[in-house]
């Protein structure tokens, strides 16, 4: 496959930047400080890399201002190098392209509705009432279920799978494994027996989302689980039936939702957090990684629980401690008491 080529000034241009170096220098990938060759840019965005800046053999950089003093060579200069470094991503981007088409092998109700200029993949089933719209790419082995509609632009890679009634916005971006509208984990119980409750609702996912590998978003019970538009969620999330999740919210990897949470908009999640059911998470709330949220949170900020790695001895040392803590407790309380009993004097009224 040949690389895009690119000038020094091109790019300068497309990112507002600007340009000290040779503006015709070509440009044909992307890389990092360490790694990158003169025909690559790089980018510095956390400092402790900063000591790379004298090594790299990178033809040019993306540079703050302030970083940009210290390095002699080409560079684009920006505010946030990180962001042009996302946005340049897209334009050396190797994921081949599909063509618009249906495989041979697809299996296709005949009322679905395929826009012409969509691409759907080999082996993918596609049930009656579907709607899929111009240049959406369906890969291979997914399946599409029954009244399920997929927005403009959208790319599902192979084996993802939409249960029935799921409806997904415009330039939606779904990688392998996940699952879209599985039923959710309710029961009621009689005499001991679970008693299963039919999952009635959809799945409603806004435009610009991206849900990650093995991720599952189950059905809503009555009403939809939803997900507002920009949303991204990392791989293997789980996120239960009438879950609402705000608009340009972020998830990382192996989070639990439970059913019907309510989550703001733009909201951080980091990585292995827990939420109880029936919650509601106000917007722009930071969670740190492995929490567990107890409770609803009405006020932004950041918020954790349980406690940071350390040594093992160490640990064992703080854990018998907290197992302490309820009749150090107690003992205080008593503590309090006679000393209260002291100061008055014995008979409830203060000493002179």
């Amino acid at each position: 496959m040949t690389s895009p080529m690119f000038t020094l000034g091109e790019l300068a241009e497309r990112l507002g930047a600007t340009l000290r170096g040779a503006a015709d220098r070509s440009i044909s990938g992307l890389a990092s400080l360490e790694e990158a060759g003169p025909q690559q840019l790089s980018f510095l965005a956390n400092p402790k890399y900063r000591k790379f800046l004298s090594e790299t053999r990178a033809g040019a950089l993306l540079l703050t201002p302030d970083d940009a003093e210290s390095y002699g060579g080409d560079a684009l200069i920006l505010a946030d190098p990180y962001l042009a470094y996302a946005r340049l991503s897209h334009l050396f981007d190797p994921k081949p392209k599909a063509s618009p088409g249906i495989h041979p092998t697809a299996v296709i109700a005949g009322d679905a509705v395929v826009d012409d200029r969509a691409s759907i993949g080999a082996y993918s089933v596609i049930e009656s009432g579907v709607r899929i719209e111009a240049g959406v790419v369906v890969g291979a082995h997914c399946f599409i279920g029954a009244r399920s509609r997929i927005g403009a632009d959208g790319w599902l890679a192979p084996r993802v799978t939409l249960y029935h009634d799921v409806r997904i916005g415009k330039r939606v971006v779904i990688q392998s494994g996940a699952v879209i509208g599985g039923e959710g984990f309710g029961f009621a119980k009689e005499k001991g027996v679970w008693i299963k409750i039919a999952q009635n609702g959809g799945v409603l996912i806004g435009d610009d989302v991206e849900i990650g590998a093995n991720t599952t978003i189950d059905r809503g019970a009555l009403a939809d689980t939803r997900i507002g538009n920009g949303v991204k969620l990392d791989n293997q999330i789980m996120i239960a039936h009438n879950v609402q999740i705000g608009d340009h919210t972020a998830m990382a990897g192996c989070c639990g939702i439970s059913g019907s949470t309510q989550i703001g908009q733009r909201c951080m999640i980091a990585g292995g957090v827990g939420m109880v059911g029936h919650i509601e998470v106000c917007d722009d709330v930071f969670v740190t990684g492995m929490t567990m949220v107890t409770r609803s949170i009405s006020q932004p900020g950041a918020y954790s629980s349980g406690t940071a790695m350390q040594p093992a001895a160490e640990w064992k040392k703080s854990v018998a401690r907290i197992r302490q803590l309820d009749d150090l407790a107690r003992r205080l309380q008593q503590m309090e008491k006679r000393l209260a009993t002291v100061t008055s004097g014995g008979d409830g009224s203060s000493e002179a």
